[in-house]
């Protein structure tokens, strides 16, 4: 499929204010775009709407080996090493075992950003990509994470600087990919903290909101805007090309729809999510795809806990 043509289908619908939905893959080799009216019965989708867990979902995971994470660890750093990348998130497969079918967990996952496709993948994200409305576009950046039952962890959190060194580069990648796309770009929020269920847990996630100024007849553009931001910055690293091939070569899988977004024009505006906490069917075996990001301070043995500690239905 041509890029270009999910483009200028996004664009005559926006140009018509006809309501639609659209899901594109991380290397947008594969898209879906349907008008509301016409969705499909096996696609579901829940866009910013907080839900509570209707059932506990109970998973066996298989993780990949630390030695195996580490071996893409070093890989990774000699790369930031070298400078050919500051930040990049590394992600990988978890094999998981469950007697619920991707239906009942996409119906049971408490999240924001909830999508069930076609029985293919269903995602449970927490994270926004892009939010348009009154003229405006806005962006909410997910970078650093901590068990909420640690004493004092959002201190601990929040005063990491290693943590703060890579949410700022997030924030400076997002700033600048926002600038690409609209005017007067800002930092409305700086680091604050959500709390997010995750299976047996609770955990602090730190988020940042940045905003910009879009023109009047911005949904005639929103193929082009939608785009030029992709891949999401805060799910690649910076600088984004450079980064984006040194992962390719170093993950050595496929992301697939993992880490790509979705979302839905409702005709007037704009709402989409990052496609993470994320299983994929792959001929009757359910994958879990999960990761976290690198950067020069980072601690193998910290980073790969993060990475199992992603893999949970919420």
């Amino acid at each position: 499929m041509k890029l270009s043509d999910f483009i200028s289908q996004l664009n005559n619908y926006g140009s018509l204010k006809e309501p639609f939905f659209f899901v594109i893959n991380y290397d947008m080799t594969q898209y879906h775009i349907q008008t509301l009216k016409d969705l499909d019965k096996d696609i579901y989708y829940q866009i910013d709407k907080k839900t509570t867990q209707s059932k506990k979902i109970d998973i066996t995971k298989e993780h990949i080996s630390f030695d195996k994470y580490l071996n893409k660890f070093n890989h990774l750093q000699t790369n930031i090493k070298d400078g050919n990348t500051y930040l990049a998130n590394l992600t990988s497969t978890t094999k998981i075992k469950t007697t619920s079918s991707l239906k009942e967990i996409y119906n049971s996952a408490n999240a924001k950003f909830k999508l069930y496709f076609k029985d293919q993948f269903v995602s449970f994200s927490p994270e926004r990509f892009i939010e348009c409305k009154n003229n405006k576009i806005y962006t909410y950046p997910m970078k650093g994470t901590i068990d909420a039952s640690i004493k004092d962890a959002k201190k601990k959190i929040l005063n990491n600087k290693k943590e703060l060194a890579e949410h700022t580069m997030v924030v400076d990648l997002l700033r600048n990919d926002l600038s690409m796309v609209s005017k007067n770009v800002r930092v409305e929020d700086f680091r604050y903290i959500q709390k997010i269920e995750a299976g047996d847990k609770q955990l602090y996630q730190v988020s940042s909101k940045i905003s910009g100024n879009l023109p009047t007849n911005w949904h005639k553009q929103i193929g082009d805007i939608i785009v030029e931001l992709l891949p999401a910055g805060s799910i690649t690293g910076t600088p984004k090309i450079n980064t984006i091939k040194i992962l390719d070569e170093i993950e050595n899988y496929q992301r697939g729809y993992f880490t790509g977004v979705f979302g839905v024009f409702d005709g007037k505006n704009l709402d989409s999510g990052v496609l993470i906490r994320f299983i994929e069917n792959q001929n009757g075996n359910l994958i879990y795809k999960s990761g976290g990001g690198i950067t020069s301070d980072s601690i193998a043995t910290q980073e790969y806990q993060e990475m199992c500690d992603k893999v949970y239905i919420p």
